[in-house]
């Protein structure tokens, strides 16, 4: 007899919805938020470069000044139990001669030398052929920004299997989040800017629609 596993992720993926306001009076506890860190920690990014930052937000003082120009979280920066900046780094760091990039090759994958100028050579010829990323600042910014919208999904997914909600934060002002994050957190926009924001905690009350999404078919083309 044919035994069938129940599949956790897909019933994660359908726990998942984007929590608006979040009860306040419920906390994550360490344990759990360390999780939902490491989710993002061990996500894939190109060549392995982690070009990803996560500020975690809880002073009261500096949610509220944040709440100022971010409205898309409105409701969650005053009831989430932890609220996340994403921050993308930016060319001064993922350039492939960057200081960043040698200290990867070096000191985190502790690649030979003679493989960490073969490794680099290939990232080289990426960011000036390939993608042409060198052509434009931002672009090496919105290169890297995509990517951390892997360790964002990852996290909320994550979450969502703990039975944690989230919701992913594209609500804001760009220039004057990134002058929060210099003056209030001290953080250095040459090399960082903020990319996106999730908050997490738990649903204050349940969904009022089921979730809804195209078809499998709909949405996929096979060329066999």
């Amino acid at each position: 007899m044919e035994i069938k596993m129940e599949n956790k992720f897909l019933e994660a993926m359908k726990f998942r919805h984007a929590t608006k306001e979040f009860d306040a009076t419920k906390k994550i506890s360490d344990e759990d938020f360390n999780q939902i860190l490491e989710y993002g920690v061990l996500s894939p990014s190109s060549f392995g470069f982690e070009p990803w930052k996560f500020i975690v937000v809880q002073n009261e003082d500096l949610r509220v000044k944040l709440k100022e120009f971010s409205w898309g979280a409105q409701g969650t920066l005053p009831t989430a139990s932890h609220f996340v900046i994403i921050l993308a780094r930016k060319v001064s760091g993922m350039k492939y001669d960057s200081n960043y990039i040698k200290y990867m090759l070096n000191d985190i994958k502790e690649f030979p030398k003679d493989v960490q100028e073969i490794y680099s050579g290939f990232y080289e010829k990426f960011q000036k052929e390939d993608f042409s990323l060198l052509e434009n600042d931002r672009y090496v910014f919105d290169w890297a920004s995509k990517q951390t919208y892997i360790a964002l999904a990852n996290m909320m997914t994550g979450a969502a299997y703990m039975g944690i909600d989230s919701c992913p934060t594209e609500g804001f002002d760009l220039k004057l989040t990134d002058k929060f994050l210099e003056e209030d957190l001290g953080i250095d926009t040459n090399e960082y800017g903020a990319s996106v924001m999730v908050p997490f905690g738990y649903r204050k009350e349940a969904p009022k629609h089921e979730k809804s999404r195209q078809d499998v078919e709909t949405v996929s083309t096979w060329y066999n």
